[in-house]
């Protein structure tokens, strides 16, 4: 199937409805014809919303995409994390290649590509009931209509997953669009490390939208690891929305290595008890990338805490935007959130729109949010340079010791060594 859209025309292609992709069951046609009807009634945004102020998306609009399940690569071995073991799905511009994966059978561990599912899987119960904005938002209203594949994962009532699960998403080609939705199911008790990456083998102005829907039971802990290695011509919408119930850990890192224009909508809905809520972001920018991380922590009950660290690089004409919001309503007492964003701009031409923001209805709280933005300290590189380092070593220590702390909350040790090594080759920062 390849089949060429503009997203001025989107809502008009009757075929890409999928009614014709016999893979991917889960989401029902009437659902995909509904999300391309709210599609046509919405309009592309721009920034004169208020959620899109300062990231333009036209790019997006008034380029030509192609969807095709028939590009393939040779191999994913370079792309692969060292020492991270346990299953492996590998999708291509939004479709599986089971050539390429390995899912490793774990007992209390369901795991499998969508297409391989169908609508009497544990799937139908949850898929559409942790993202359920497509009626205000354009991008979910998209992905519901043309997702093609994704990940589903649940993990049984007490298990603890052994190995790590690594999903890759890869573009290739030209001008293509891919859409994925994943289900991951953290049922009560449960444990998992899950490795999400997404990455560019020679393309050129692809766009992929994905959206994950997370459930973490009771007492349930998941860590998410998620690094954008693209290159700089990649679009990128992504969009995870989790719920957490009582007594449960989420934490997630998002790593931005590399990439053209990428939006991260984070909505988490923290709805039991005592539950543990941790974010921590890095993006290192260049040229003229644009980054713009967009989150949400709606604190529905008491005695929760929430912790929020991003840290940002930017360099030559790059722009990067952070909002977050932490909602704590009437009857969430005793909440401790934090919630802090801080930059550096190397260069005159970067620049950043930081608007961290707190929306409190409780009295029994304690919340705070921040946002510094600034460049390196000269003196402290003068300090440096009198004691026989040169400026490039200088500058390189300075930027290190800026994100270490936000680094720090990687600590599955393959992924953080991957990381670093990029760093190191990419920018010659060593940590």
């Amino acid at each position: 199937m390849n089949n060429e859209i503009t997203m001025d025309s989107v809502f008009e292609v009757k075929d890409l409805r999928l009614d014709q992709n016999k893979k991917f069951h889960v989401l029902a046609k009437d659902k995909r014809e509904e999300a391309l009807e709210i599609m046509n009634r919405l309009n592309f945004p721009t920034t004169r919303n208020e959620a899109w102020k300062y990231t333009r998306v036209a790019k997006i609009k008034n380029s030509k995409f192609s969807i095709s399940d028939q590009e393939t690569i040779d191999s994913v071995s370079h792309k692969l994390i060292p020492g991270l073991d346990g299953s492996l799905l590998v999708f291509v511009n939004g479709f599986y290649k089971a050539e390429l994966s390995n899912i490793v059978p774990e007992t209390g561990l369901s795991i499998s590509p969508m297409s391989d599912l169908d609508t009497s899987s544990w799937t139908k119960q949850h898929l559409g009931t942790v993202i359920t904005d497509e009626k205000e938002e354009f991008f979910s209203a998209m992905n519901t209509a043309y997702a093609s594949d994704g990940v589903a994962i649940k993990i049984d009532k007490n298990t603890s997953v052994k190995d790590g699960i690594q999903v890759l998403f890869i573009s290739t080609g030209e001008n293509v669009f891919a859409a994925t939705r994943n289900v991951i199911v953290c049922e009560d008790f449960s444990q998992a490390h899950l490795t999400i990456e997404f990455f560019s083998e020679n393309a050129n102005n692809c766009f992929h939208n994905t959206a994950t829907e997370i459930i973490v039971g009771k007492n349930a802990k998941i860590t998410i690891d998620k690094i954008q290695n693209e290159n700089p011509s990649a679009l990128s919408v992504s969009t995870e929305r989790v719920r957490q119930h009582q007594d449960s850990t989420f934490y997630i890192n998002t790593i931005t290595l590399d990439g053209g224009l990428i939006r991260n909508n984070l909505t988490i809905d923290v709805a039991g008890n005592n539950c543990e809520t941790n974010m921590a972001g890095v993006y290192i920018l260049s040229g003229k990338q644009h980054v713009d991380n967009n989150t949400i922590v709606d604190h529905q009950v008491a005695n929760c805490n929430s912790n929020e660290l991003y840290k940002g690089v930017m360099s030559d004409d790059s722009t990067a935007v952070f909002s977050g919001k932490v909602f704590v309503r009437k009857d969430a007492q005793k909440i401790n959130a934090f919630q802090s964003n801080g930059n550096v701009l190397i260069g005159n031409n970067a620049s950043v729109n930081s608007k961290p923001a707190l929306e409190i209805y409780a009295d029994d709280v304690k919340c705070s949010h921040g946002s510094t933005t600034g460049q390196l300290d000269e003196e402290a590189i003068f300090y440096l340079r009198a004691r026989g380092m040169s400026e490039t070593s200088a500058r390189a220590l300075m930027v290190s010791a800026f994100i270490m702390e936000a680094l720090e909350k990687v600590e599955n040790e393959s992924v953080r060594a991957y990381i670093d090594h990029v760093l190191l080759e990419k920018f010659g920062w060593e940590f």
